[in-house]
């Protein structure tokens, strides 16, 4: 009885203590704007890399006894890739968490040799969010790139908001290639592509791996093995004249790379996991893959570091990988 009252009394106390915490922290209020203002979200996570979109929400708001919103620009340190702009649309989240586009403005100029896009508000609006998406060029790799974003009002005023620096990865990025046993089966990390027998004998020192399926043994099954690799991991392949590289290959599982498995998972790898991974004494072929899987390979010249990721695969003796390839 004694164990039950003590029970009871403690879940009374911890009711009293909760509701007297609640009650000591009043909302208060936000003060109102007063003057034209701006605000910025960066809205894309991980690594930025070549040819992929850095995306940004950029708020405005101006009194409406003061004027109207007139226009918005984003200049950016470095200019943006082709697919660069900023939205003419403000969006809002409705109820159901979706986001609605209202059309406020023309579509963006890109001025000042790229490096600026500006809109001009077609709609009388006191507040506007615009959604910016700077696409990586290849010249910033390495580099670190920075924006202002700025709104101009109709009583002539300027508000800015900068965002960064950020660093640009230096690596590559290609998605989405089909290998096939027998034919297409030949992979260069240094050209980020695929090549059939032919292509792969007129460049015999840039082949750095080959696809092959074997449903027997069934620990085959799906493998990248290098040219240069005993030939028991290489059977009833006949390689093309020239081809003899020894590539290391470091198998994982696990690491589902979200750029890779275009926007599935919330992982990503990163310069330094290209540059931290331990290669040292890793064999020189990989056997058994499924998708989902990855593989870490590091070139017989150590020029490249990637990561080859297997979005899928075929029992008919294909697969689809992605990679991320990094200049060491």
């Amino acid at each position: 009885m004694l164990y039950r009252n003590f029970n009871f009394f403690f879940l009374v106390w911890v009711l009293l203590t909760s509701l007297t915490a609640c009650q000591e922290e009043e909302y208060i209020l936000p003060e109102p704007i007063s003057q034209l203002t701006n605000d910025c979200l960066k809205r894309t996570i991980g690594p930025s890399i070549a040819s992929l979109p850095i995306e940004f929400a950029y708020a405005m708001a101006i009194p409406k006894s003061q004027g109207k919103l007139v226009s918005a620009q984003v200049e950016a340190s470095i200019p943006g890739g082709t697919g660069t702009y900023l939205e003419h649309r403000s969006y809002y989240t409705n109820s159901g968490g979706v986001d609605i586009p209202v059309t406020i403005g023309s579509p963006s100029t890109v001025v000042d040799a790229g490096k600026s896009s500006k809109v001009t508000f077609t709609v009388d609006t006191n507040a506007a969010t615009l959604r910016y998406y700077y696409i990586v060029p290849d010249e910033a790799k390495g580099q670190t790139v920075s924006f202002t974003f700025s709104v101009n009002s109709s009583d002539g005023k300027t508000a800015s908001y900068k965002m960064g620096p950020y660093n640009i990865s230096k690596m590559s990025i290609k998605k989405n290639l089909t290998v096939s046993n027998g034919t297409n089966a030949f992979i260069s990390i240094e050209d980020m592509a695929i090549y059939n027998a032919t292509s792969a004998a007129a460049i015999p020192d840039k082949v750095d791996l080959v696809y092959l399926y074997r449903a027997s043994p069934t620990s085959f099954t799906h493998g990248l093995v290098s040219p240069g690799a005993d030939a028991s991991f290489l059977p009833g392949v006949t390689l093309p004249s020239g081809l003899k590289k020894s590539t290391k290959l470091r198998k994982v599982f696990g690491l589902q790379d979200r750029n890779l498995a275009n926007l599935q998972f919330g992982i990503y790898v990163d310069d330094i996991d290209l540059t931290s991974v331990d290669m040292t004494d890793m064999p020189n072929y990989a056997i058994g893959l499924r998708a989902e899987a990855g593989v870490w390979v590091e070139t017989a010249d150590k020029k490249y570091r990637a990561y080859i990721y297997i979005n899928s695969v075929n029992a008919t003796g294909s697969a689809v990988i992605s990679m991320l390839r990094y200049t060491l």
